[in-house]
């Protein structure tokens, strides 16, 4: 029987010491980073999220918002506060966001969380020595799904300048016949209004997509897909590859200075501050 090429622990030999790197890289960046810790953006329970805030703290910088992965269903904002040392290290405010999980939630109720803690963070910019007027925003995995609720379009800007979708789900279809069927029992009607191919998006927002040289089929082929559907929407997209890469040393190396993917974010937020972006490594062809 072939391998579920969505369970990813079946892909990534060292799955479990890459979780446990990543978290105790979040567990000194919460020590050594200035913070504020557990911000209501919402009324709801675990609608909260951390801010970061870089050394040389000023006004009007740059603000940033992470939201991590995990299949809809596990991980939390504290796993993944390491990716604030990117965030910080490129001048912006970080802020790592939590989200209800699925099943116990359903998927409206995570777009509806991420879209009130994009809200947030826009109305109360000032309150961190930033500015709405250079806001980006970054996932991986499932978060990437979910940042693209992030930039949609419509009447009104999104106010998303950029956006790092980093191994990301763009349809959500063939999750219906995956390992996840008995895990978050996707409905139709979710697949339906939740697939980010579906949509239309903000043609002002500039879009890096990334993955991993050994992600598997399904991650590369949607990858591809949505950069050409964003591309025809008419959105400045580019999609890149991480040599020797999977699903989890990407997302690890998110928070890891000099590796490809930390340059890839550290400029995109930089170019989206208004600054020359630094050169990375990673490639800048159509993925494979």
């Amino acid at each position: 029987m072939a391998a579920d090429p969505f369970r990813i622990r079946d892909h990534v030999a060292d799955f479990d010491a890459i979780v446990g790197d990543i978290r105790a890289r979040s567990l000194a960046t919460r020590r050594t980073v200035p913070m504020e810790a557990n911000i209501a953006y919402g009324a709801g329970p675990g609608e909260t999220l951390d801010i970061f805030l870089p050394d040389s703290a000023g006004s009007d910088m740059p603000i940033h918002m992470f939201i991590h992965g995990g299949y809809w269903r596990m991980f939390s904002k504290e796993d993944y506060s390491c990716v604030a040392e990117t965030i910080t290290g490129a001048g912006a405010v970080a802020a790592i966001v939590d989200y209800s999980l699925m099943p116990t939630a359903r998927m409206d109720v995570l777009v509806d969380q991420v879209l009130k803690a994009k809200a947030f963070l826009l109305a109360h910019a000032d309150r961190f020595g930033a500015t709405s007027k250079r806001f980006s925003v970054s996932g991986h995995s499932a978060g990437a799904h979910l940042a693209t609720f992030l930039f949609h379009r419509s009447p009104a800007s999104s106010g998303v300048g950029a956006a790092f979708l980093l191994g990301g789900l763009y349809d959500l279809e063939p999750l219906q016949r995956s390992f996840l069927r008995d895990e978050i029992a996707l409905s139709d009607e979710e697949v339906r209004r939740f697939t980010p191919m579906r949509h239309e998006h903000d043609p002002a927002t500039r879009v890096d997509i990334m993955t991993g040289e050994r992600e598997t089929g399904p991650f590369k082929i949607q990858a591809n897909a949505f950069r050409d559907i964003l591309a025809a929407q008419g959105l400045d997209v580019r999609a890149s590859q991480v040599a020797d890469g999977n699903h989890m040393s990407t997302v690890r190396d998110l928070a890891v200075l000099g590796t490809p993917v930390a340059a890839a974010l550290h400029a995109l937020i930089a170019n989206d501050a208004g600054e020359e972006p630094s050169d990375h490594s990673s490639s800048d062809r159509r993925l494979a």
